[in-house]
């Protein structure tokens, strides 16, 4: 999958809204929590409750998969496009990533799908 592809798909979830917190670096956010860190060659993605849950992904895919600067020990990592993760994986990653911060969202701020 591809940088547009994948931004699209990101923006299309309910609530979704693209955000530029820093020069040059996007992100899609649901309410005001990002739930991806988008890049032009990878993704940042909560994939994991803790890090040894989201460790799996990296165990399986150790070449396009690592746990992300800062706040990876929060179980965030960092996903390679165009490699050896399937888009059909990757989108589900997104869903995933997208569905836990929602549920961490006050009720008010949560989208209704």
């Amino acid at each position: 999958m591809d940088y547009p592809r994948l931004l699209k798909y990101c923006l299309v979830k309910p609530g979704a809204w693209e955000d530029e917190p820093w020069e040059g670096d996007v992100v899609a956010k649901v309410g005001d929590k990002i739930f991806a860190f988008l890049g032009e060659t990878s993704v940042g993605l909560k994939c994991g409750r803790t890090r040894e849950e989201a460790d799996e992904l990296i165990l399986v895919y150790p070449d396009d998969v690592s746990a992300s600067a800062y706040i990876g020990r929060y179980g965030w990592n960092v996903v390679r496009l165009g490699g050896a993760v399937p888009d059909d994986e990757l989108r589900e990653l997104v869903d995933q990533s997208y569905a836990a911060i929602v549920a961490k969202l006050p009720r008010s701020k949560r989208p209704s799908a």
